[in-house]
C-alpha cells in the first residue's frame, strides 16, 4: 500500500517552471555544455525525476525548444498576422530585436545558442534546430508569397528569397546580441534592412 501511494503521488515540481529553468542552462551553456548536474540543479529535481518526467537529455532539450516557441517566440506568430507583407517584415525585425535583448533573459536566441555545433554523437541536436528554423522560414515564405499575390510587393518578388533574407538578418541580430551589441544598434541595422523591403513594396503598400 505504501509503495502504491508513493507511485500515485503527484510530481512535487512544476514541469513548466522546470523547463524554463532548463532553458536558461541550455541557453547559456549550449546543448553540449549543459551537464545533467547543471540541469538537475537548476530544475530542482534529481536525475531519476528528470528522466521520468522528460526522458533523455535530448528529449528534454526538444521539450524546452517547444516551450520556448510557445512563449518567447510568439512575436513571430504576431508578425505573420500583420495585414500587409511590409508590415510582416517590420514587425518581425523589430520584435525580434526586442526578444533577443530582453533584460530578463540571456542575450540572443535559444534556437541559435543552443546548438550551432555539437560533439561527435550529438549531431542530431543542431540538425533538429536547423529543421526548426527552416520550418519557420517556410511559413514566412508562404505568408510573403500571399503578400505578393495580394499586391503588397512588386510583381515578380521572390518571396522565398525575401523570407531567407529576413531570417538571416534576425538570426544575425541574435548572434550579435550575445556579443553585447545594443538594442539601439540592432535597430539601426534593421532600419537598413527595411529599406530593402521598401524597395520591393508596391506603391500602395507601406512598411
Amino acid at each position: 500500500m505504501a509503495e502504491t501511494r508513493e507511485r500515485g503521488r503527484p510530481r512535487a515540481f512544476d514541469p513548466d517552471a522546470a523547463l524554463d529553468a532548463a532553458a536558461r542552462v541550455f541557453w547559456v551553456h549550449g546543448y553540449d555544455g549543459a551537464s545533467l548536474t547543471d540541469l538537475t540543479a537548476a530544475m530542482g529535481i534529481n536525475r531519476p525525476s528528470l528522466y521520468g518526467a522528460f526522458g533523455s537529455k535530448e528529449e528534454l532539450f526538444q521539450r524546452v525548444i517547444a516551450r520556448y516557441a510557445q512563449t518567447d517566440m510568439t512575436y513571430a506568430e504576431r508578425a505573420l498576422d500583420q495585414p500587409t507583407g511590409p508590415a510582416v517584415a517590420r514587425a518581425l525585425l523589430l520584435d525580434n530585436i526586442d526578444a533577443v535583448t530582453r533584460s530578463d533573459r540571456p542575450a540572443g536566441c535559444l534556437t541559435i545558442q543552443g546548438g550551432l555545433a555539437s560533439a561527435d554523437g550529438n549531431e542530431t541536436v543542431p540538425a533538429f534546430l536547423g529543421r526548426s528554423r527552416l520550418a519557420g522560414e517556410r511559413r514566412l515564405a508562404e505568408r510573403l508569397a500571399r503578400a505578393v499575390a495580394e499586391g503588397d510587393f512588386v510583381a515578380g518578388t521572390d518571396a522565398a528569397a525575401l523570407a531567407r533574407y529576413l531570417m538571416v538578418v534576425t538570426e544575425g541580430h541574435a548572434v550579435h546580441a550575445t556579443a553585447g551589441v545594443s538594442r539601439r544598434q540592432l535597430r539601426a541595422s534593421a532600419d537598413l534592412a527595411l529599406l530593402a523591403v521598401d524597395a520591393l513594396a508596391a506603391p500602395a503598400s507601406t512598411v
